[in-house]
């Protein structure tokens, strides 16, 4: 971990996890929904893969000791073997939203962390980073193959970068699509990029999501003025799906050259509100807003990469020796655009079939060989640190302004010529400096953002997560957008 256990993604999905729960939903209905978000595009026996695995996923969970939020004085028993509350999210025809009130993140990491502190035979290393992972000539089932064998890893706090070797490597980090793909493996629809629709608007909030459970429980979208507006949009009004209500609210505020739009839940009892959204209660407290009386400042965040590195149903990548699981992975779920809570279930499905896999597979793969340690010896410190804020300030600005939720075939074209010129700029920098975590964040940082990039610049039309003024309209052939990494 980077730093802590608990600082990941996970920890602060407020949400909850989708699956099938309730006798009054069905699978084929959680398979149809799905399909229906990701605009054509999901993969069906991925998409019938993760839904039918769900339920199994959320009762082992439970077991290990994951509180989710009960229906009020309802306890187990074997006509009622899963007595919680579901709530409802952009997207979905049922509730089957599983969480603990609006902190499932904390909830399920913490549980977690506290199951794999008790075993002994694992190691947790905390203030590490993956530089580059290591890869090996072995003998395979068809001659020799390049085996990912492990990996550079930075501590932090000492500045030291260690060799880690492993017969198995899993990559579950943003960081990980940028390896995998300086490794060698195939990436696909890193142009689909989700835009929480409701980040809070404050200077002290640090973008901060306000839950989509929120409109879930009936809160309205509004405009300065107070007026609703999502139904000019989409008849599901606030439960279209994200990528629906992220255009509509960047729509209209640049309609109307507002800083931001509105959420209100203040029309709810006050005591539900804080009873089932106390983080998000807390939080505006804290910034001086009462959500039980007073509606909340709103706008788009870039949040979610729907595509990722290309993995089986066992998450085993193009490299034999290396899986990739969550946001890292593409496994053809989300489709164009991912529906709510569908994430979590993924991390927890293809996970628990990674693991099994690498279980079942382990006696028959090589030891890896030792490997040369990490050379520092051409390299001093720098004393041009300024040069990775700004060039990560430059990055993140030339990406909102022409990679974001509207996208044209020219201001593309302005992104990839900075983006090229960036990287270019990060590698001298790499190759003459002592790295740091700030360093090798901005190295993968612009990896990904020239590979979603040249995704959406191969991808002629309008769809889902993706929307272009050049060719606004969907194509009949519905293609996964495929980049394969120059032979090394």
């Amino acid at each position: 971990s980077k730093g802590k256990l608990t600082h990941a993604s996970t920890y602060y999905a407020q949400g909850g996890v989708a699956a099938v729960l309730d006798d009054g939903d069905s699978l084929e209905s959680h398979v149809q929904d799905t399909h229906q978000a990701g605009g054509g595009l999901c993969h069906d026996d991925a998409v019938r893969y993760t839904v039918e695995n769900g339920p199994d996923a959320i009762r082992w969970l439970i077991d290990q000791g994951v509180d989710f939020t009960r229906l009020a004085g309802m306890e187990s028993s074997e006509d009622n073997p899963l007595p919680y509350h579901l709530t409802r999210e952009g997207g979905h025809s049922h509730r089957r939203i599983i969480h603990a009130a609006d902190a499932t993140g904390v909830a399920i990491s913490s549980t977690l962390i506290e199951r794999v502190t008790e075993r002994d035979n694992v190691h947790l290393f905390e203030h590490r980073v993956a530089v580059d992972l290591i890869l090996q000539e072995h003998d395979g089932p068809d001659g020799p193959e390049k085996r990912c064998c492990g990996a550079y890893v930075h501590n932090i706090q000492t500045g030291e970068t260690d060799v880690i070797l492993a017969r198995s490597v899993v990559l579950a980090t943003g960081d990980g699509i940028a390896m995998a793909w300086r490794a060698g493996c195939r990436v696909a629809n890193m142009e689909f990029m989700q835009f929480h629709p409701t980040c809070l608007y404050h200077p002290k909030a640090k973008s901060f999501l306000v839950t989509e459970a929120i409109r879930g429980e009936g809160g309205h979208l509004l405009l300065p003025s107070g007026e609703r507006f999502m139904h000019r949009f989409d008849e599901r009004g606030e439960l279209a799906p994200r990528d629906v209500v992220a255009r509509a609210i960047d729509h209209e505020m640049k309609r109307l050259g507002a800083d931001c739009l509105y959420l209100d839940i203040s029309h709810k009892p006050a005591d539900f509100i804080i009873e089932h959204f106390p983080t998000v209660y807390a939080k505006c407290l804290q910034l001086g807003l009462d959500i039980t009386r007073d509606p909340m400042p709103v706008v788009p965040a870039a949040h979610y990469t729907c595509g990722g590195v290309m993995i089986n149903e066992n998450g085993q990548t193009d490299v034999p020796g290396l899986y990739a699981i969550g946001e890292t992975s593409f496994t053809g779920l989300h489709g164009a655009n991912r529906m709510a809570s569908n994430s979590l279930l993924e991390c927890l499905v293809y996970g628990k079939a990674s693991a099994e896999h690498i279980g079942a597979t382990l006696a028959d793969v090589p030891e890896p060989r030792e490997h040369k340690e990490w050379d520092e010896s051409q390299v001093t410190d720098s004393d041009e640190d300024v040069v990775i804020s700004h060039n990560w300030d430059e990055l993140r600005r030339f990406m909102w302004d022409y990679v974001g939720i509207v996208r044209t075939e020219k201001r593309l074209e302005r992104a990839l010529h900075r983006a090229e010129l960036l990287r270019n700029e990060i590698a001298e920098y790499y190759s003459n400096y002592h790295i740091s975590n700030d360093l090798l964040e901005l190295r993968n940082l612009v990896v990904i953002a020239e590979l979603i990039i040249r995704s959406a610049m191969q991808r002629k039309e309008s769809r889902g997560l993706h929307f272009m003024r050049d060719y606004p309209g969907t194509n009949d052939e519905v293609v996964d957008t495929v980049l394969t990494p120059p032979i090394s």
